[in-house]
């Protein structure tokens, strides 16, 4: 275990559990964080030299989950017995045999554990915890970590401690003078397709007036997120004006990649204005990783166990704190009245997991009132050899003429075996299983046969990699699957989808091998004229010029008779042209 050089650190109080900053002397923030020892296995400074890294998502395969055994003791032994049945359950400790007499007094079996006694200041992993990363997107799981943005130096060498017991290398942005980035944990989610998203707290930690040595602009923050951990785009969002730690996991929750949990207050009560305004900060701004808007799930944030919201210095109680580990989710419970509401969006949310709620203020449990809870005090561990199934799920539609294409990017260190879709109108009857023909760039493509108005589909994908594993796409398939509906216009059913304007998503895959697959919505009917057309503007492809009923429709598009090349695909519906760009590789 490494040791810090400005011993004076120790001489002072420090808190083993309060998230809020206590109020140190002011010099006590400006000595610099340098470790003695810099032979620590796999510690690197410099940005990963690898292409494509990858941030994985909190909702991807897991190995293992970190926590830290300190405080709130029954809280984390039920954390444990949750989690030691999906990954294995890594226990930062001072003393295994008194945490393995305290598991055994709370009936919770000890495999699947296994324990690290080194030096801690808190119990907040998350916040202090390194985060997994892959080069060259599915290729060797190796680990991030920042400067921890409190003064705590002994949960800061934590992360260094775990990977050396796993055997990852850990690059890391603590060395002052170099790629220095000061962040938490809590502040901070990734889609596992290089988008991230923050409060602007992650600004304030990097200005010189912070008090942790940094000196970053946010596009030196964005460069270090890039180079480091793949993050392509960097969505920050206004701090909320009652949450005082600013950390995003009190709100906010990626279910997928295309799905945010947000917590929500009553009309005008406590930061219920600005997460709202946050929201449409990101619905007018952005897309998911497919070219589609967000959906948004909200849940409530319910008040404290005397009525009181954070505005009126009620204890920030929040559902959104949880975390995914594999088929499991974990999140927090305060009392029935709000619980049951919780328990049954999340049960809608996420259809085939195991809920398992633990409760966060009751008593010697109260860990809301630290300002935080079940995602602030564990940290997820990469699994070292992943399958990565992206696929954008079929949303209702119109459609009951056509097949149905279903296309997924499919990735994996050892290569791809096979790649299955499996479909059913009838889940209680079994599904149809569907080999999934490979397409350019990781891609594979199948169809389900089209299906009469009123019908509701079942869907889920399914990889094996050549190494042996096998992953589902949604991950606890067939116990919960992608579903949609065919709609009947005529009987004023509309789809899920928002309505506005004509909307056109992104071809996928692209670049495009053989096909691609095009899709847009219509908020109405109308003429339609899709067509592709080179780089001066001329057309080479007319693809659909035709009336068409509102909703979502899409185009498998032939690319055999096209060379080479960068091309505009151009979608007019009367009213707006919106252009895509397509480039084909043969």
């Amino acid at each position: 275990m490494r040791i810090f050089t400005s011993l004076a650190l120790w001489m002072f109080s420090i808190p083993l559990l309060a998230q809020t900053l206590s109020p140190y002397p002011a010099y006590v923030h400006s000595i610099p964080f340098v470790l003695q020892n810099e032979s620590l296995q796999g510690l690197v400074y410099t940005p990963p030299q690898a292409t494509g890294i990858r941030a994985a998502a909190q909702f991807e395969e897991q190995q293992g989950v970190a926590i830290t055994w300190t405080s709130y003791t029954h809280i984390l032994a039920q954390i444990v017995a949750a989690a030691r049945t999906e990954v294995t359950v890594y226990i930062v400790c001072s003393d295994s045999n008194a945490v393995k007499t305290y598991l055994n007094a709370q009936s919770v079996p000890l495999s699947n554990i296994r324990y690290l006694e080194d030096q801690f200041n808190t119990i907040w992993a998350r916040d202090y915890g390194m985060n997994s990363i892959y080069l060259h997107r599915d290729d060797s799981l190796s680990f991030v970590d920042w400067r921890y943005n409190r003064p705590r130096p002994k949960d800061d060498t934590v992360p260094y401690a775990l990977a050396r017991m796993l055997g990852a290398p850990l690059y890391s942005t603590s060395q002052v003078g170099g790629n220095y980035l000061v962040n938490t944990g809590g502040n901070y989610m990734s889609d596992g397709q290089g988008t991230a998203f923050a409060s602007k707290l992650i600004l304030d930690d990097n200005q010189p007036g912070a008090g942790y040595g940094g000196n970053a602009t946010e596009a030196q923050i964005d460069t270090m997120m890039k180079q480091y951990m793949g993050i392509q785009r960097y969505i920050k969002m206004e701090k909320l004006p009652h949450d005082g730690i600013h950390h995003i996991d009190m709100h906010m929750k990626l279910l997928d990649e295309e799905t945010l949990l947000i917590g929500q207050y009553p009309d005008g009560v406590s930061d219920g204005p600005q997460i709202e305004a946050n929201i449409g900060y990101i619905q007018n701004n952005f897309m998911d990783c497919y070219g589609r808007p967000y959906k948004i799930i909200r849940i409530p944030q319910p008040p404290d166990n005397t009525g009181a919201y954070p505005d009126a210095g009620g204890e920030y109680c929040t559902y959104t704190n949880a975390i995914i580990l594999n088929h499991t989710v974990i999140y927090p419970h305060y009392y029935t009245q709000y619980d049951t509401t919780a328990d049954r969006i999340w049960h809608e949310s996420m259809p085939g997991y195991r809920l398992c709620p633990i409760n966060c203020e009751n008593g010697a449990d109260d860990i809301i009132s630290q300002s935080g809870a079940i995602h602030c005090i564990t940290h997820e561990l990469g699994v070292s050899d992943p399958i990565l199934i992206a696929h954008a799920h079929l949303p209702d539609t119109y459609n009951f003429t056509v097949p149905y294409s279903v296309i997924a990017r499919v990735e994996t260190h050892s290569g791809v075996n096979s790649a299955t879709l499996y479909w059913s109108i009838d889940s209680s009857l079994g599904y149809t299983a569907v080999t999934m023909t490979p397409l350019a760039n990781d891609s594979f493509l199948s169809y389900i046969p089209a299906q009469p108005v009123g019908t509701r589909i079942f869907y889920y994908l399914e990889a094996t990699s050549l190494s042996g594993r096998t992953n589902r796409k949604p991950m606890v398939a067939p116990q919960g699957v992608f579903t949609f509906q065919v709609l009947d216009q005529s009987l004023g059913i509309t789809s899920s989808q928002p309505a506005g304007l004509t909307r056109f998503f992104n071809p996928m895959p692209n670049p495009a091998g053989e096909k691609t697959l095009l899709s847009f919505q219509l908020p109405a009917a109308g003429m339609v004229d899709l067509g592709v057309y080179d780089l001066t503007g001329r057309l080479v492809m007319s693809l659909i010029r035709e009336k068409m009923l509102a909703g979502v429709h899409q185009y498998m598009m032939s690319t055999t008779l096209l060379p080479s090349g960068t091309y505009l695909l151009k979608l007019d519906d009367g009213a707006f042209i919106q252009v895509k760009k397509l480039t084909i590789v043969h």
